[in-house]
């Protein structure tokens, strides 16, 4: 697999029937190791060894409604009371983060209320922080660390 925009980190891998799975620390089962989840997983390790969330607060690939419809989230970040803190888009590396990106992330946050959004395709990595007042998001340099909650 590509080498990502982020630190080394150890992941375990299986074999079977010629495809190559990952394990998901945070499904808790072997994911088939496709380029998005090759991100996902590098964002997962990221959250949890740089940014120091615990695992409980994290949780991936649920299905959410959105206006009525059924959509699918990368990775949430939660608050220790439940709310929702971070939002996670991630993208193959082959994927250009775009203004469309952008406003699928936002249209997910419209109903989930969350804090900040992260988007990234592994090589390129953005944040925003959200003004609901003003109806916009600001960017970062980074998200913040979970003391910082």
């Amino acid at each position: 697999m590509q080498n990502l925009n982020f630190p080394a980190y150890n992941f375990r891998f299986k074999n079977s029937e010629n495809k190559t799975s990952i394990f998901d620390p945070i499904r808790k089962k072997f994911i088939i190791l496709t380029p998005e989840e090759w991100v996902r997983q590098h964002t997962v390790n990221f959250l949890m060894h740089e940014k120091n969330y615990p695992k409980s607060l994290i949780n991936v690939e649920k299905k959410v409604d959105v206006n009525g419809m059924q959509k699918r989230y990368d990775i949430i970040v939660f608050h220790p009371d439940g709310r929702i803190h971070i939002i996670i888009e991630c993208k193959a590396p082959k994927v250009t983060i775009s203004q469309d990106t952008f406003d699928q992330i936002a249209r997910y946050n419209l109903s989930l209320h969350a804090d900040y959004l992260m988007v990234t395709n592994g090589l390129s990595h953005y944040y925003c922080q959200m003004d609901f007042e003003q109806e916009c998001y600001h960017f970062l340099r980074e998200i913040p660390n979970y003391s910082s909650l």
